[in-house]
């Protein structure tokens, strides 16, 4: 079974600030086909939905953004925070749903697909389905 993983992203202090370089090179975990920016209001949810064959890689930019995670039956709670330099990259066939924890919270996330209308599953029944049958 494939993992959600975790990944500790370099950071690079200055008096002037804090940098945070991504670099799209064969040690990044994906190959990026798309990138997009969600922007979230306080309290409110997005996603709630899995993909066949997209893996994601979540990025946070701005506030904290609470990352539920379903597989198998087990469901991960991951707190995305840019202070704390981690994203996270969900594999497919993972159910996932994003809640914005504070106001203006933006995430960056990257996929190793484009965009594919056949490659969502956005009823969870139908996830819980197509998970019995892979």
């Amino acid at each position: 079974m494939k993992k959600i993983k975790i990944i500790k992203l370099k950071s690079y202090f200055k008096k002037s600030g804090k940098l945070i370089p991504i670099t799209f090179d064969n040690k990044f975990p994906i190959k990026i086909k798309r990138f997009f920016y969600i922007f979230g209001k306080k309290n409110q949810y997005r996603g709630h939905h899995a993909h066949k064959k997209c893996y994601q890689f979540f990025i946070p930019i701005s506030g904290k953004i609470e990352l539920l995670t379903i597989t198998n039956n087990v469901k991960k709670k991951i707190v995305l925070d840019p202070n704390k330099n981690k994203a996270i990259l969900v594999p497919n066939l993972v159910w996932c749903s994003l809640k914005f924890l504070t106001k203006n919270s933006i995430v960056l996330v990257v996929c190793n697909r484009v965009y594919e209308f056949n490659d969502y599953i956005e009823s969870y029944d139908d996830f819980r389905k197509f998970e019995k049958i892979k």
